[in-house]
């Protein structure tokens, strides 16, 4: 037939689907090696494979897709009337959601290794789908905070970390797992949730409440339960909203609409409200901040790990396609400008992975010390970490040219995806700022910090240098806060910096340490300077398919 033979495909890359997503990552598997204890180390590597073989998958793959192609829909009530407010997911969804729960990513508190075999299955997950990540997020942070009550963890926690996913809606006491969620914020404070006017009136019952209120973001509203802040009479306190009764009625959770989001398309974020909703008191009254922060914290850990996640699936696409697609002649990666380019991308994106996994190695150490070093780590690089993913994400679609803003390449999904993680659990003033309480409030938590950096002294002397600005940034009080982010980020590139010298190849030092921390760099990916291996920095960010 006419014009038949002229649709002769060529110089297309195959997909990258068929391939283990943890083993192919070197950054991530030498990271998880550094951070694990010998006697089960080859159970977390055997683990973390058969998570990286279902990740990379055409199967689960396509069920990401799916999922973000069919986003949830609000049904508000029945046919006959009644107010049910329910959340339709597609079929995709709940697969995902329960490959995530069944590989252990909401147990990290009560396994070995716990946190970090948790923090790199979740960005290997990330890869997949990200949306479906948000509730396997909040129900791993949900933990630490109910342990300030510890006779709600009791009944709550086996729930919360065990590897089985229940959908349905029926008394938390007859599911044998749970997922949670949370409600924070409220169109008047955003942020500012001291500001919340969600108001809490104690019952006979002791430590039960009635809620009358709202929250302006409220993700995963499918979920068992709730963590949510509230105005006790002494103040603003945390409460555990369940979504059923324990005598099998729907509590008064009101759905009244679904957010239309750029990204995270397959997960739900509604505005709901209160009006009678029975809560149990978690922590004590006036203390909610207190109590929820320990919350906040390990979810402000999973925007670094989901952004880092992003960034190594946006990176390995854009290696990929140049590993086979040709142009002017030769193969795309071996061009010397797109091999600055990928290098780059690659540097950025091993930078954030060994910076997130030593944050979850300290989760799992736990020590005085190690908590120190949380307080102010944690939201340094989360300001960092997410501020990095959507140039990433940009610039990687464009290494794939016009294919790269195709839906089907899967990397418009990625760029919009990308900015979510530095919107989340607090944006980048919040994080800069809760640097600033820290510095103030917990010295402990810097000299932690310096201890982790002088690890790496000697080592590199523009890494030394960079430690010395560091210092004078902080010698340098006086209009502090208008120089924030600009602080944050001097202690996150240090701390990543420190991190790759020690640990990384020397190339990828090398690179990082000119680049990031010498200043030989321009503006935009692709300006590192010349005289770095970067044939060796982009051979082990490519993904082996």
């Amino acid at each position: 037939m006419a014009g038949t033979s002229t649709h002769t495909v060529t110089n297309q890359p195959p997909p990258l689907v068929g391939y283990d997503l943890f083993t192919a990552d070197r950054a991530l598997v030498e990271a998880v090696e550094r951070y694990t204890a010998p006697d089960v180390l080859d159970e977390v590597r055997t683990e973390l494979s058969g998570l990286g073989r279902t990740s990379g998958s055409a199967q689960v793959q396509e069920w990401g897709v799916q999922a973000n192609e069919h986003p949830p829909r609000l049904r508000t009530h029945d046919r006959y009337g009644h107010r049910i407010d329910e959340v339709d997911f597609h079929p995709a969804w709940h697969r995902l959601l329960g490959k995530g729960v069944s590989a252990g990513l909401t147990g990290a508190w009560i396994r070995p290794a716990g946190h970090v075999r948790r923090a790199a299955g979740f960005l290997l997950w990330t890869q997949v789908e990200a949306g479906n990540c948000c509730p396997l997020s909040m129900t791993h942070a949900a933990v630490p905070a109910l342990r300030a009550e510890p006779e709600l963890a009791a009944v709550w926690e086996p729930r919360l970390t065990s590897t089985v996913y229940d959908r349905g809606l029926r008394p938390a006491g007859q599911k044998p797992g749970v997922v949670f969620g949370m409600g924070l914020t409220e169109k008047q404070g955003g942020s500012d949730v001291r500001a919340n006017t969600t108001e809490a009136r104690p019952l006979a019952e002791a430590g039960t409440y009635l809620l009358t209120g709202h929250k302006w973001f409220c993700s995963a509203p499918m979920s068992d339960a709730f963590l949510v802040l509230a105005q006790a009479p002494q103040g603003l306190t945390c409460f555990l909203v369940p979504r059923v009764l324990a005598d099998g009625t729907r509590n008064v959770f009101r759905i009244q609409r679904l957010k239309d989001k750029m990204g995270n398309r397959s997960n739900a974020s509604a505005e709901v409200e209160f009006d009678g909703t029975w809560a149990r008191r978690v922590g004590e009254e006036g203390l909610g901040v207190r109590t929820i922060i320990g919350m906040v914290a390990a979810t402000r850990l999973d925007c670094a790990l989901g952004s880092a996640g992003l960034m190594r699936q946006a990176v390995a696409q854009a290696i990929h396609h140049c590993t086979y697609r040709e142009a002017f002649g030769g193969k795309l990666i071996d061009k010397p400008l797109m091999r600055n380019v990928l290098a780059d991308l690659a540097l950025e994106s091993e930078a954030a992975t060994a910076l997130s996994l030593r944050l979850a190695a300290a989760y799992d150490d736990g020590s005085e010390s190690e908590r120190a070093f949380l307080r102010l780590a944690v939201p340094a690089t989360k300001y960092w970490i997410t501020k990095r993913c959507a140039p990433v994400a940009v610039e990687a679609a464009e290494c794939l040219g016009g294919n790269g803003y195709v839906e089907e390449s899967g990397l418009p999904r990625l760029v919009r995806e990308s900015p979510l993680n530095s919107i989340w659990e607090g944006a980048g003033n919040v994080q800069a700022l809760d640097v600033l309480r820290a510095l103030q409030r917990e010295p402990g938590a810097l000299d932690a910090c310096l201890t982790e950096i002088g690890r790496a002294h000697g080592c590199d002397h523009r890494l030394d240098r960079a430690v010395k600005d560091l210092f004078t940034e902080l010698a340098d009080l006086d209009g502090i806060e208008g120089r924030a982010r600009r602080l944050v980020e001097r202690l996150a590139l240090v701390l990543q910096g420190s991190l790759l010298v020690r640990h990384a190849p020397p190339e990828v030092a090398d690179a990082f340490c000119a680049s990031r921390l010498g200043g030989d760099r321009g503006a935009s990916f692709g300006t590192l300077p010349a005289g770095l291996d970067l044939v060796s920095v982009v051979e082990r960010a490519r993904p082996v398919s």
